[in-house]
């Protein structure tokens, strides 16, 4: 063996002096070392933990399981600025540690089998796990999470860019392990780099578009890798068979089933017959309507298909009819509010849904962020900075939907709504509502997706046109309504708000006016208030007092704002799935858990030929 030359000794030394030097720098900071990481108290599970406790550690792996998806797809690159991903595709890349599905933003080992942080959230340090692996068999590396971090940031979709605002700096200090570095200390920005950022592999990304569309199949990081597609008809997952994170705590008992596929369907309401007719295993249901009369048949009578409503624990997000506040006729927030009194939730939930519904009135429902009564001193310490800003009845009554006398009846409605209309210059004449100094009839278009809310804006439209109001009902494909949503081309839509457990910096993309053109800020709000108050929120996520306070007047004010006409919620899953499958017996509370679920080949041989795969 040679000598080592000065260069080559300095080559060698300077990494293990690099590290000396790193562990001097941050002695002096008290540092936590954790194998988990809790937003709000602590995690369920200890460093040793096995397993879940929702799943069966044992299940047994194999067959297929077929879902079905509406629309079409055009590539599988889920973070492209445009195209449309197939369904399943997020999926293919795994994150540094993942959430469990029975606690609140509580995150374990994945990729990362540790971190580091200190007491003030400046930085966290993730120690890879040694035997991380892509799908080609090339090593994960903290090269990779670095490559990562700066691919969504610079190419990705432009909430990225908000996400990640926090973040200064990300560097590898060695080959495993990465540590990113904030402007300022900010728990919930360090936190949710661990569940939150994909990790892709540098040797395939790097010289590619990040921001294109992507239609070669591509190398993953997770358990599943597409194996099998037609473009825009279905798309089939295969399980990794040497996937290295397997037997991690994370995964046992999950990724049972070694084929995922999806079929695409043209709507809904073909979907639904396909389902009772064998094309595919299991369907989440979301109109009452559907649920009540249409799951019937001799399949579901022999016990070929079960029908099931499975309780959970998950908080409510706002479903709702989203105004598009840049159009000049919904500017006032009169005529917003106005209008809201024509949605006549009762009759609906007595002749559509089959009394199956709650009417939605926050935006943390199921929550204790949800605003209740009148603010309190909390959050009067907060509001009284804004009043003459913000409506005074967020100071003087409690916000609900309009009730009505289930009859069909609205008229005491109809005047309320008038009233309000004549306050913003409009009124009724030859029974049509015009503005009184243009002249301008009000009209409108609802563009929805789902053939399934027809009823609904049939209902809307009818009431609407007792106020003088002509709403236009637009059905249109997937692609046309993201297009159109993308590039603001609406009047009103039916949307849903995602449910968030607590008040967090992704308000900021929902609602903050930075976003305005963009498709996450769907009413086009423009508020100085609601900027200040979302940027308040990103800053008090460690103090659980403030954030309660802070959460709580920031519902209170967009609820009296009339942004949307709340909609309804059900805190079930309707579920109904053909009888080849069995499923642990303690069920995630905030998920429905499909994929701790497995094929028993018992139950698959007793049903009758079909087109789905055992």
């Amino acid at each position: 063996m040679g000598k080592l030359t000065g260069n080559r000794l300095s080559f060698i030394l300077f990494p293990v002096i690099l590290l000396a030097l790193f562990g001097l720098c941050y002695a002096s900071e008290e540092m936590i070392t954790a194998h988990a990481l809790a937003m709000h108290g602590k995690p369920k599970y200890g460093p040793d933990f096995k397993h879940f406790d929702y799943v069966n550690p044992d299940a047994p792996k194999g067959g297929t399981i077929t879902y079905s998806a509406i629309g079409t797809y055009d590539n599988f690159h889920r973070y492209a600025q445009r195209g449309l991903a197939a369904a399943g595709s997020d999926g293919l890349y795994d994150t540094l540690m993942t959430y469990s599905e029975d606690e609140i933003d509580v995150s374990y080992p994945l990729i990362a089998e540790k971190v580091a942080y200190p007491l003030d959230y400046t930085w966290m340090i993730f120690y890879l796990n040694p035997r991380a692996r892509f799908q080609d068999g090339e090593p994960i590396t903290s090269e990779d999470v670095v490559f990562s971090f700066y691919k969504f940031f610079n190419e990705g979709v432009p909430q990225f860019k908000q996400i990640y605002k926090d973040v200064q700096n990300v560097e590898a200090l060695d080959k495993s392990t990465v540590r990113f570095t904030l402007k300022t200390g900010n728990k919930e920005s360090l936190f949710s780099l661990a569940g939150g950022l994909k990790i892709l592999p540098k040797h395939y990304w790097e010289g590619r578009n990040f921001s294109e569309p992507h239609t070669v199949v591509p190398v993953g990081s997770s358990a599943y890798t597409i194996k099998e597609f037609k473009i825009g008809q279905y798309v089939v997952y295969e399980r990794v068979k040497d996937y290295w994170a397997a037997d991690l705590p994370v995964n046992r008992g999950q990724n049972n089933f070694d084929k995922m596929r999806y079929d695409y369907y043209r709507d809904d309401t073909v979907s639904l017959e396909a389902f009772k007719s064998g094309e595919f295993d299991i369907r989440q249901e979301n109109v009452a309507k559907y649920w009540a009369a249409m799951y019937t048949g001799s399949n579901f009578d022999k016990g070929y298909i079960i029908k099931e409503m499975i309780d959970h624990e998950i908080p409510q997000g706002m479903q709702a009819f989203v105004f598009n506040t840049k159009r000049p006729v919904f500017s006032d927030i009169r005529v917003r509010e106005a209008i809201s009194y024509a949605l006549d939730f009762e009759w609906l939930n007595k002749n559509l849904f089959y009394n199956q519904y709650a009417r939605n009135r926050s935006y943390f429902s199921n929550t204790p962020y949800e605003a209740k009564g009148l603010p309190g001193k909390g959050e009067l310490a907060i509001l009284e900075a804004f009043r003459g800003k913000i409506p005074e009845r967020v100071f003087t009554e409690e916000y609900n939907p309009s009730v009505t006398d289930g009859t069909g009846n609205i008229r005491p409605q109809i005047r309320k709504a008038l009233e309000l209309f004549k306050k913003a210059g409009w009124e009724i004449k030859d029974r049509v509502l015009k503005n009184t100094k243009s002249g301008e009839t009000f009209r409108f278009e609802l563009m929805l997706y789902s053939p399934a809310m027809e009823a609904v804006a049939i209902s809307l439209q009818n009431n609407l046109k007792k106020m003088g109001i002509e709403m236009n009902i637009r059905q249109v494909d997937t692609t046309q309504f993201t297009n159109r949503l993308r590039e603001r081309d609406f009047d009103m839509i039916s949307e849903g708000y995602s449910a968030m457990p607590y008040p967090s910096k992704d308000l900021m993309i929902i609602w903050h006016s930075d976003y305005i053109d963009h498709t996450y800020n769907t009413a086009g709000v423009r508020d100085p208030v609601i900027d200040k108050l979302a940027e308040d929120i990103s800053g008090v996520q460690e103090d659980e007092a403030k954030l309660l306070s802070y959460g709580m007047a920031f519902d209170r004010v967009l609820q009296w704002n009339f942004f949307v006409i709340p909609q309804w919620h059900l805190g079930k899953f309707r579920v109904a799935y053909w009888n080849k499958f069995s499923r642990p017996e303690t069920r995630p509370k905030y998920a429905l858990g499909i994929n701790t679920w497995w094929v028993d080949s018992s139950k698959a041989k007793k049903l009758p030929k079909r087109n789905a795969a055992d």
